[in-house]
């Protein structure tokens, strides 16, 4: 760093009758630089590393940490990239420019420098200390943006209500994840032991958090979304995504919970996203234990305890007759969830699969399901399910995803009435103590504009062999198609379609509430997979003041709550609610991590984990 210094010196003394601009001066405090637009003459600065269209370079340190001192070259010329070498001390013009890649209005942008000319190497061989994380800087670990307002943070309504780019704050990197990567733009750091959050993507490219203060950690090592001490979503900012290796080497595959060696590389913006681009492939110093223990949650339905049964619930991913995972699936609910009295299935597609022939009953697909559990188990799995019409409940075209019930029908049976129809609507009747259903099994509200393209909730009314009622909703809303990064312009980030999904909830809760107006000790059950956050709390409202989170109720940890990994998060898109009768008995509850916790992506069966319940209806 003497040598660097004594260079700068040098270089300032030889260009003093020349105006010259420093790294720090084109970076600024603010989100975009001062100078963008205009041409910069004698930046001076050291070479840190070369990519296919560029080269990084590092200036004289500024004592503002809202100030980088790291910056882009682009330039897709050979002779340009040819001319300097890592460890150069240069000197040259060129043009400020703020890029946005793919012009896509959601990502940030990149502070660099267009077309260098008069580019000339001072020095050769000059080193570079990089900045160590969680040494020299760490990264704040609750907030991600200053324009996240709203009660629920980064999870707020409504979304896209500001724009990072169009305000142009100052920075304040020591509050803010954002900000705070951001105020590292173009500098070369280390992630110390870094932990991998989840697999990789299509182009090899994952998170991580390194050896510094971090919050939502669970026990995988995974980063959990969490309510802050602050009682604001925590989306776990103090994460960073890992990009492919700018020497050209193979990043290795990553799972969740695995611990990679050092890794020291560029930070810089990409795809809605802040990265750090290795200089070379880190290595696996360690990866954690496959094993994935089966639930403890069984029912021997013992003479004395006819009042507890038990449930699943899965997700289990397009699922047609010939799915090659669906003895895996057989597998998993047998020897993981142990076979449990019902299961929420979610998923199930028609018989032809994603065939568009107008196909619309999954009995073949279901019916498959069922024996193949028998096989292993002996145990018979009785099905119900209300065939969509074709081609209207969203997912893969002409697959006809719904939700579907197994049930043992030795413990419990339908309470007998007629089925409804794909666009029969339920209505809750009987006296009072005593709801009763039109339809069973039926579905909520299927005309509602709210539902238009997604499956529609299946509900059942179930009696068990001792005349417990039950009455289950099985779900499975919108998905989060068209939403925008955690990382991106549009603050809080758009969280789409929101609108749907808070009106899905209102329909389900008006439901449960005729039920529970009918009797406020009814037993009901509200399941399957909501495509949202429970810390998305505007859209729960109607549902979770009327019923709790069986999470909650089971004094399940905070950060052991997921059943899905995407991006820097471990999170729960999968839940299960309970009317107040149930909670005021013992509720158990357990996630069974067999999917986010495979070594590979290729070995995962389903992107959602199963889980395992254990309530009592007497």
């Amino acid at each position: 760093m003497a040598k660097l210094l004594s260079v700068f010196c040098l270089t300032a003394a030889s260009l003093s009758a020349v105006s010259s601009t420093t790294v720090a001066e084109i970076q600024g405090p603010s989100w975009q630089s001062p100078l963008a637009g205009q041409t910069v003459q004698n930046v001076t600065g050291t070479v840190t590393a070369k990519g296919s269209s560029g080269f990084y370079i590092v200036g004289e340190k500024s004592d503002d940490i809202r100030v980088s001192n790291g910056l882009y070259i682009f330039s897709s010329s050979s002779t340009v990239l040819n001319s300097v070498a890592v460890g150069d001390a240069i000197t040259f013009n060129g043009k400020v420019s703020e890029y946005r890649s793919n012009s896509n209005p959601n990502y940030l942008y990149l502070t660099e420098i267009t077309s260098p000319t008069s580019i000339r190497v001072l020095s050769s061989g000059n080193t570079v200390t990089p900045v160590i994380l969680g040494k020299d800087r760490s990264p704040p670990t609750q907030l991600l943006s200053a324009l996240d307002t709203g009660a629920d943070g980064f999870l707020s309504v409504p979304n896209n209500s500001s724009r990072i780019e169009e305000v142009n704050a100052t920075l304040r990197p020591d509050k803010y994840g954002l900000d705070f990567w951001e105020s590292l733009e173009g500098q070369l750091v280390t992630i110390p032991k870094p932990t991998t959050l989840g697999f990789s993507n299509n182009y090899g490219e994952f998170w991580v958090h390194g050896d510094w203060l971090v919050t939502g950690k669970n026990k995988r090592g995974g980063l959990t979304i969490n309510i802050g001490k602050d009682n604001l979503p925590d989306g776990n900012p103090e994460a960073v995504m890992i990009g492919s290796p700018l020497d050209g080497t193979k990043n290795p595959a990553p799972s969740l919970g695995s611990q990679f060696s050092d890794i020291t590389g560029i930070v810089t913006y990409q795809f809605g996203y802040y990265y750090v681009l290795p200089l070379t492939a880190p290595s696996v110093v360690s990866r954690p234990d496959t094993t994935v223990p089966s639930t403890t949650l069984t029912n021997a339905h013992k003479l004395l305890d006819l009042c507890t049964i038990t449930f699943g619930d899965y997700n289990v991913e397009n699922l047609t007759p010939t799915s090659a995972h669906l003895p895996t699936v057989a597998s998993h609910i047998v020897n993981l969830l142990k076979s449990p009295d019902f299961m929420f299935l979610q998923e199930i597609q028609d018989d032809s699969g994603s065939k568009n022939d107008g196909t619309v009953s999954a009995n073949v697909t279901l019916s498959t399901l069922t024996k193949a559990i028998y096989d292993i188990s002996n145990v018979t799995y009785a099905f119900t399910s209300i065939d969509p019409v074709n081609n209207q409940d969203g997912g893969q075209p002409g697959g006809n995803i719904r939700t579907a019930f197994l049930y043992r029908p030795e413990v419990l049976k339908l309470v007998k009435g007629t089925a409804g129809g794909s666009i029969d609507a339920v209505k809750v009747g009987g006296f009072p103590g005593f709801p009763t259903l039109n339809f069973n099994p039926a579905r909520i509200d299927p005309t509602n504009g709210v539902w238009n393209a997604t499956r529609k909730p299946l509900v059942a009314h179930w009696r068990t062999v001792l005349g417990a009622d039950l009455f289950t909703v099985n779900l499975h809303l919108s998905s989060k198609g068209g939403s925008s990064s955690t990382q991106g312009d549009a603050r809080p980030p758009v969280n789409s379609p929101i609108e749907n999904r808070t009106g899905q909830v209102a329909s389900v809760a008006g439901f449960v509430k005729a039920v529970l107006d009918k009797s406020s000790l009814a037993n009901v059950v509200v399941a399957g997979d909501f495509n949202e956050f429970i810390q998305t709390r505007s859209v729960y409202k109607p549902l979770t003041s009327l019923l709790t989170d069986i999470d909650e109720a089971a004094k399940i940890p905070e950060y052991e709550r997921y059943s899905y990994v995407f991006d820097q998060n471990s999170q729960q898109l999968d839940h299960a609610l309970i009317s107040p009768a149930i909670k005021r008995r013992k509720v158990e509850f357990e996630h069974i991590h067999v999917n986010t916790w495979s070594p590979s992506l290729a070995s995962r069966i389903s992107d959602h984990d199963p889980s395992v319940g254990r309530i009592r209806l007497c």
